[in-house]
């Protein structure tokens, strides 16, 4: 197995930062530095974005970066059912609403994310019968979507179907919901999706495929077996999610994902990349070589990805490591600890880090 980030040359991705001017032996080449990440994917035919949390309206400086580097942005926690459904009674549509409108304002379109997973599922739908959580889950699949039916880009039907570590047959993730149908859930979700938004895209999220370990190899097995099943059912599937949440403590053969990506794509599905980063939590303790390395990864692994002709969107999860979900992560590991995670192409001051020139040379390279 190779490596996600194989060999670091310290050389290399130093030259590619230097004057502001990206030039690496890999063929990122700019005649001058870019200054949006959504306008270099744009010309080279793919969209760029982020999801976005409530801080975008109390943290100005970070609510602009929005309107500047994304052409999609994803709902982080905003449409979760954990939010939406957080009790019993009127869904809570706020802070969905509140977001749909900055995207409206300005112009920048919106992904649902997600209708049905089986985490972040509210206590009180947990404790319904089964019975109850099948007509629930339908009812409320209908009812969300008819809210924001014509709205979005995009939705995540269903999200993360797959953890092999749960034991179940094909590697299903258990919850509420396959409890409730089995497999047969997710089916029943994107049917009830197509009826009730049929002009909007329907999606599945998934993650670790990139891991080539029992888990990844798993997931991307239970992955195509879904996709494929679902085709033939007639069921609407415009696009899976890959989520991208790079973990270079695991073993990455790009040859093999690679394989996988056209796989994949055969079935006739479009291919987003819906959470992008890269943990750093395996790297260096000094800033700068860790950003370093971090970049590689990404480099490499966008290299790859952009290759394939079916992938269309790199989505990053958040834009500023400050509000990267790995801070929780790494503090409740690591108590006490001063290092602070920096997964993201901005820091937590809000400056481009070496990722994003890594980004913006992916996107540059396709430039026809």
């Amino acid at each position: 197995m190779t490596n996600i980030f194989g060999e670091l040359s310290r050389r290399q991705v130093l030259g590619t930062l230097a004057g502001g001017i990206a030039a690496t032996q890999s063929g990122f080449v700019y005649g001058a530095e870019p200054t949006s990440l959504a306008a270099t994917a744009a010309a080279s035919g793919y969209v760029f974005g982020a999801a976005a949390g409530p801080v975008i309206f109390t943290d100005a400086r970070y609510g602009d970066l929005y309107k500047t580097q994304t052409k999609i942005i994803t709902t982080d926690i905003a449409l979760k059912m954990s939010t939406v459904a957080r009790q019993p009674g009127l869904k809570n549509f706020q802070p969905a609403d509140q977001l749909l409108a900055f995207c409206n304002t300005n112009k920048i379109p919106m992904r649902g994310h997600c209708l049905v997973w089986n985490e972040w599922v509210p206590a009180w739908i947990k404790s319904m019968s089964t019975d109850q959580r099948r007509g629930y889950m339908e009812a409320y699949i209908e009812e969300v979507m008819a809210h924001y039916a014509g709205k979005l880009q995009s939705w995540d039907v269903v999200n993360e179907p797959f953890w092999p570590g749960h034991k179940a047959p094909g590697g299903f993730r258990v919850g509420p919901w396959y409890d409730a149908f089995g497999p047969d859930y997710v089916r029943r979700a994107f049917l009830r999706a197509q009826q009730a938004d049929p002009r909007t895209k329907l999606v599945l999220n998934e993650a670790q495929t990139e891991r080539d370990d029992p888990v990844g190899l798993a997931v991307r097995q239970g992955l195509l077996k879904l996709v494929s099943d679902l085709k033939n059912a007639g069921v609407k599937l415009d696009a899976v999610g890959l989520q991208g949440h790079l973990q270079p403590q695991y073993p990455h053969d790009p040859a093999k994902f690679h394989d996988f990506l056209h796989t994949l794509a055969g079935y006739g599905v479009d291919i987003y990349i819906t959470e992008f980063d890269v943990r750093d939590d395996s790297f260096a303790d000094d800033v700068k070589t860790r950003d370093e390395q971090v970049a590689q990864v990404a480099k490499n692994f966008l290299s790859n990805v952009l290759s394939v002709p079916a992938v269309k969107m790199v989505i990053c999860w958040e834009l500023a490591d400050k509000y990267s979900f790995y801070n929780d992560v790494w503090k409740q590991r690591h108590p006490g600890s001063t290092r602070a995670p920096r997964p993201l192409p901005y820091d937590a001051e809000y400056q481009r880090k070496p990722l994003w020139h890594t980004i913006a040379g992916a996107f540059e390279q396709k430039r026809g």
